[in-house]
């Protein structure tokens, strides 16, 4: 594991290099970082780790993105995953995995009210459908490990979130 300064990152090259795969969380929101914070984060951070990775030998790239990313949409967040989605691709990794989950289902150390009385209300819808709304974080978590285990099914793939329902238990 290691720590790197994302304001500075090509100075953390060498934390990049000798992987065959490379895993990609990172977000934060509009909220804590303020509009241009949110796409430095979310689009620009995450390009440049890719681009890093790449340069670094990576051959497979895994992406956790969102439901509804659209580089044309009017909502800044489904733009800004829309855009960050396509500026990986375009990397040219050997492999692509693109994990588009609903809301997240986890527990937070930080407050976000709005999101915990989202994370309530889709717990319980949860329970009737179970694929359609939301996913807990431990079953992208699986999900994204076990893409890496399958058989590519082209060099670009994107899980919809029913689809990280179903390789997330597997």
């Amino acid at each position: 594991q290691a720590v790197v300064d994302f304001e500075r990152l090509s100075e953390h090259a060498a934390a990049f290099q000798g992987h065959d795969v490379g895993f990609c969380c990172l977000g934060t929101t509009r909220a804590k970082a303020g509009t241009d914070g949110f796409v430095r984060v979310d689009r620009d951070y995450v390009a440049q780790a890719a681009e890093l990775a790449r340069a670094g030998g990576c051959k497979h790239f895994v992406l956790q993105s969102s439901q509804g990313a659209n580089q044309h949409s009017r909502f800044l967040y489904l733009r800004v995953k829309g855009e960050v989605e396509n500026l990986v691709q375009a990397v040219g990794f050997d492999r692509c995995t693109i994990l588009r989950p609903a809301v997240l289902l986890c527990k937070r150390q930080e407050s976000r009210p709005g999101e915990w009385m989202a994370q309530q209300f889709l717990g319980v819808v949860a329970r009737v459908f179970p694929t359609a709304y939301s996913v807990p974080v431990e079953t992208v978590a699986r999900a994204m490990v076990a893409s890496v285990l399958q058989p590519s099914k082209g060099k670009v793939e994107v899980l919809e979130n029913k689809a990280i329902h179903e390789l997330g238990k597997a």
